[in-house]
């Protein structure tokens, strides 16, 4: 993989057992395993979450309007992306954040494509913050949009403690079946909860490549390149 675009969930960035929101080893880990990916010459985006701050869908519940809750959730993007950004840059490993919403540009660039692929092929991490930039649709929906853009060899979606993607949910059934390989048609068909069902349609539109993997594996990320860690492959 010449080009990957990472998907980093809110809550892989937290750590509740310690009340962190935000864990500075699992950032640390990080780092150690983007500066290894950068070593082998592959160009790397993250498109980071916000659920370690908040969930519009929650809130929604709560009696917060969905589409207010969905822009507080963009802003939740927005500090895991800085706090990257940050740690990234003071680490020595160059970096670009952008926004799918205008906002202050000593803050973050607004994304626009061409720029995007230009700093990956200059070696820098772009960040991406802000999901879509609009209600109703989730990080997944803009890491599809994204990773089609910019042409990504494909996404890498860690999650928390599941090594790929299975026929029930693993932590409530022991005989769930997981899946080596999968179709985008079979994960549609089923309602398979990898992406929420609109980044699933469009991933298979647009022949998205995906890895699915358990993110708090140490080095996961280097070891999936490497083939050497549980995992599913969705297929084009």
């Amino acid at each position: 993989m010449k080009r990957i675009l990472i998907k980093l969930s809110g809550e892989g960035l937290s750590n509740k057992k310690k009340n962190l929101d935000i864990d500075p080893k699992i950032i640390q880990e990080l780092i150690y395993q983007v500066k290894e990916l950068l070593k082998k010459e592959i160009e790397i985006g993250i498109v980071v979450g916000g659920g370690n701050f908040w969930r519009g869908t929650s809130a929604e519940k709560n009696g917060i309007e969905r589409n207010k809750a969905d822009y507080i959730g963009m802003l939740a993007t927005m500090m895991n992306g800085l706090a990257i950004q940050s740690s990234l840059e003071k680490s020595g490993i160059k970096t670009k954040i952008q926004s799918s919403l205008n906002i202050d540009p000593k803050v973050a660039e607004v994304y626009i494509k061409e720029n995007c692929q230009k700093y990956l092929s200059n070696g820098k991490v772009v960040i991406f913050i802000g999901g879509t930039g609009r209600p109703y649709f989730t990080t997944d929906t803009a890491a599809v949009l994204i990773a089609t853009e910019i042409k990504a060899d494909a996404i890498l979606m860690g999650k928390n403690g599941i090594d790929g993607i299975y026929d029930l949910d693993p932590n409530k059934n022991s005989n769930a079946k997981k899946f080596d390989e999968i179709s985008w048609d079979e994960i549609i068909e089923r309602k398979l909860a990898v992406m929420d069902s609109t980044a699933a349609s469009l991933a298979r539109e647009n022949n998205i490549k995906l890895y699915v993997f358990n993110i708090s594996v140490n080095n996961s990320i280097l070891k999936l390149i490497d083939g050497v860690i549980p995992h599913t492959k969705v297929l084009r």
